[in-house]
């Protein structure tokens, strides 16, 4: 008897290895944790032993496992019931439903307790489509819960919409002044509207109250069986750390560090999660960083495969669709956004950058900077060739994250140092539409420039960016090959589609070599880790408009089968 046999055959499919030369084999071998064997289906089924589960694929397709290189696992989870209501489309479709929504939240609720939600879109509301000026109120609340304070993030989580008992909870008034990095809207009368952009948002946040250890363990633990049904085994836990305290339910916050190293360590946490500590809030300053650093220090764990701190957070500006991302040309009505970091002036918001950049980059961390806009992805990219120069490393990998409308320059100054740039193609599925009107239609079209950035020779990561999307890599797949918007169908920017094959890589082998594991994870191949996902059909048979009805039929972490329908 063969002791060395694999443990799992999948046999009789297409085995999309997504390796250098997108290899398609017909069969995977599978011993204990690592990948022993991949080729045609009669030289891996003989390789069977006794005790060898054969899986006959009958033509369906095997990926690996498929890596989110950009998830908020912990926020995704505790913003989802039942720690938060669900206000976003397609759940809810008017602001008449969501009050409706968080009516029937008051009437189950404890008097004073807070009522909180997330996922509302001014993109998707009814009134708001009807009325471009129509924005949620605090009004809208204050007929359906008048005693409970009201806390609903929307989609993007860059912008709250409150009630007026959490404006009282929370001492906001006419005369409040917005933290720096934020704004408060106001009404003719200079009340606050109920809606705070940005590091405004803290003045409500810190208020809210805070799950326990044990309450993020759980909300974790939920998020990694939901992404097993998804066939995702890795992820990137985009900022965690002291900056990330005042976050809705402290999503972002030391305590889900804590959570995660917890579940590690009890064996418990089935993914491979790659953290981004956060030591600065958005509106820091570089001062902000440095404490935070030192009381992160670096984070160490006995499986660095499970759980591993590899880089540094931090916050450059806001988003396109809340005009605060930083532009070059001005927004259709006015307005060009700005960074969001501590400085009185543009000029001295860039130096505070800068240092920010340069003292992660000394530290020896990989940085990963939220930047959305023209403006504020150049500012970036040429503080991290400052950095460089000043400090030269061999292999930083640092990445601009979303980079929604990076210019070919700063994708060449990318591609120079072997970095890269994380797009979110689902998001443009989902905001296409409403971008035509805030950028114009031809700007709108190459948000995301994903075919661009490709040719530039950046590594080019896609992810959902959950919560803000759901971690649905099919979706985010054929938005790279249709580039069709969510609500119309109408296309948007088509010179920038891709093909299947790049769309893959982004999120498998790109993603590995992000977090600095391409040599063990993010393709199937002999010696690497046994992560796999298994779909219900041949992927590569399949028109791009059929992608997104794929299901996945089982998913193998560290050679166990995870999930299976």
């Amino acid at each position: 008897m063969r002791d060395d046999a694999p443990s799992l055959l999948l046999t009789g499919g297409q085995v999309i290895t997504v390796d250098g030369a997108f290899t398609v084999a017909e069969a995977v071998a599978v011993r204990g944790d690592e990948i022993v064997a991949v080729g045609s289906d009669g030289d891996v089924r003989a390789l069977a032993g006794p005790s060898t589960r054969v899986v006959d694929l009958r033509g369906r397709s095997v990926l690996p496992g498929i890596n989110d290189s950009h998830l908020h696992g912990a926020a995704y989870g505790l913003t989802r019931p039942p720690f938060a209501l669900d206000v976003g489309h397609p759940t809810v479709s008017s602001i008449a439903g969501i009050a409706d929504t968080v009516r029937q939240a008051a009437r189950a609720a404890r008097p004073g307790d807070w009522i909180i939600g997330l996922g509302w879109d001014t993109g998707y509301l009814t009134e708001c489509r009807a009325d471009a000026r129509r924005l949620p109120h605090r009004h809208d609340l204050d007929a359906v819960a008048p005693e409970h304070p009201v806390c609903l993030t929307d989609f993007s989580s860059h912008m709250v919409w409150v009630n007026s008992a959490a404006l009282r909870r929370c001492g906001i008034g006419r005369e409040t002044t917005a933290v720096a990095g934020g704004i408060i809207d106001r009404d003719a009368d200079g009340e606050p509207t109920g809606i705070l952009r940005e590091a405004a948002q803290r003045l409500v946040q810190a208020f809210l109250p805070s799950p326990t250890v044990s309450q993020r363990r759980e909300a974790i633990a939920g998020v990694v069986r939901e992404l097993h049904t998804r066939g995702i085994t890795s992820y990137t836990e985009p900022g965690l750390g002291p900056g990330g305290s005042s976050a809705l339910l402290g999503g972002l916050a030391t305590e889900n560090w804590t959570a995660y190293a917890e579940l590690a360590a009890a064996g418990a946490l089935d993914a491979r999660v790659t953290v981004l500590l956060l030591p600065a809030p958005m509106g820091g300053s570089a001062a902000d960083l440095r404490a935070g650093l030192e009381q992160l220090r670096r984070p160490r764990t006995a499986d660095p495969r499970r759980l591993n701190a590899v880089g540094v957070k931090i916050f450059a500006d806001g988003v396109p669709p809340n005009r605060t991302a930083w532009m070059n040309e001005p927004y259709t009505g006015g307005g060009h956004g700005a960074l969001c970091v501590h400085g009185a002036t543009p000029e001295l918001q860039v130096e505070e950058l800068r240092e920010m950049v340069r003292i992660a980059h000394e530290a020896g961390f990989q940085l990963g900077v939220h930047v959305t806009g023209d403006r504020a992805i150049d500012t970036v990219v040429d503080a991290f060739v400052a950095a460089q120069r000043a400090a030269p490393r061999p292999d930083a990998r640092h990445y601009v994250i979303h980079g929604d409308f990076i210019s070919a320059a700063s994708l060449a100054g990318l591609a120079a140092h072997g970095w890269g740039v994380n797009m979110n193609p689902a998001i443009k599925w989902t905001i296409s539409d409403l971008m035509d009107d805030v950028v114009g239609a031809e700007r709108s079209a190459r948000q995301w420039p994903v075919r661009t950035a490709f040719d530039s020779g950046a590594t080019v990561c896609a992810s959902s960016d959950a919560p803000i999307t759901e971690p649905d890599w099919r979706q985010g797949v054929a938005a790279m090959l249709l580039r069709e918007s969510k609500a119309s169908g109408r296309p948007s920017g088509p010179e920038q589609c891709v093909g299947l094959e790049e769309a893959l890589r982004a999120y498998t082998v790109n993603a590995a070599r992000q977090d600095f594991a391409e040599t063990w994870k993010g393709s199937i191949e002999p010696g690497k880790v046994a992560d796999l996902c298994v779909l219900d059909r041949p992927l590569l048979d399949l028109d791009a408009h059929d992608i997104t009805e794929v299901r996945v039929d089982m998913t193998v972490f560290d050679g166990r089968v995870v999930h299976e329908r």
